[in-house]
């Protein structure tokens, strides 16, 4: 019987790559994506061997992924996670919880756990049926109370980066979506790796190289337990769409979405899109009065006026 054999030594292989032409069994898979990510950590500066990493841990296979392979590589990285509620049904915050704790203490490793509720009174669907009115998903909201609350976790723990499990899948969808929208603003911010300043800490995405089947495949072969479901919120989201389209322009031409994210690095820091660089930070930011975070707006920050109440009337930071 005749089947696709490891390029290295031979056996059988447990993943075909078409869009890198390689073939590996699971030893050499599993070597060659800690080389990858730790090669992708490397080109773009995003943290040094002493630098203390706060990972973003949502649950499910790419951020678990994540944090394994930098276990595994040794850096000094502690896991975050925030529990936001959304249990409605589902539970599918409480399992998601329940696997990032079980990962952490199967590997004896240090995990932060927020609980959004207990902390602020009201789950995230609640906060955002109220300050909302009941119009629309809660993800931006959500979306905004995650990256306020990693930063400010990430100050308060001394923690100079937060990694994030984004994969390749991810940042094509994003981009697709940056580019028929025309963008600029979102289109400048996109980026691996985005410097600390002004009180918020660095954000890098070490798996931005990695597409979504070989994450998926990683923790298969390691064996790790995750979160199947998705969020139920997420059903019908326009990104879902763009990864359908992507992934059946992939299967004509393996290699299409590295070729977009990388083209587009590339073409971006060479000026050719005119986008002005500002590493993905806002200019003029100072402390809000309530929490001390930066932000542009000019009172307090979009995270204490929903808080409080106010609905917010200017786009996220």
């Amino acid at each position: 019987m005749s089947y696709i054999r490891c390029q290295v030594c031979g056996q059988r292989a447990s993943i075909r790559m078409r869009q890198h032409r390689l073939n590996y069994c699971k030893d050499h898979f599993l070597e060659w994506m800690l080389k990858h990510t730790d090669s992708t950590i490397q080109k773009y500066r995003m943290f040094g061997r002493n630098t203390r990493v706060l990972v973003a841990i949502s649950g499910g296979k790419d951020s678990l992924a994540l944090w394994d392979i930098l276990w595994r590589l040794g850096y000094h990285a502690d896991g975050f996670y925030i529990d936001l509620g959304i249990d409605e049904g589902l539970d599918y915050s409480s399992q998601s919880r329940q696997f990032a704790e079980q990962f952490a203490t199967s590997r004896n490793l240090a995990l932060t756990v927020i609980d959004f509720k207990k902390e602020y009174g009201e789950s995230i669907p609640t906060l955002a049926a109220r300050t909302q009115r009941g119009k629309g998903k809660p993800c931006s909201i959500c979306g905004m109370v995650k990256r306020h609350l990693m930063n400010q976790a990430a100050e308060q723990g001394g923690y100079s980066v937060v990694a994030t499990g984004h994969n390749l899948d991810d940042e094509a969808a994003v981009l697709f979506s940056n580019m028929l929208g025309w963008n600029q603003t979102q289109l400048a911010r996109q980026a691996p790796a985005l410097s600390g300043r002004d009180g918020m800490a660095g954000k890098v995405k070490p798996l931005f190289r990695c597409y979504e089947r070989e994450t998926a495949a990683y923790a298969f072969l390691q064996r790790i337990a995750y979160i199947e479901t998705e969020c139920p919120f997420s059903a019908g989201s326009t990104s879902i769409s763009y990864k359908h389209l992507l992934n059946q322009m992939e299967d004509r031409s393996p290699g299409t979405k590295m070729r977009f994210v990388m083209n587009y690095l590339k073409a971006k820091e060479d000026g050719f899109f005119h986008i002005e660089n500002t590493n993905g930070q806002d200019e003029g930011l100072h402390p809000c009065p309530v929490c001390g975070q930066a932000t542009s707006n000019p009172d307090m920050c979009v995270f204490c006026r929903t808080i409080g109440g106010t609905p917010p009337d200017k786009a996220y930071r």
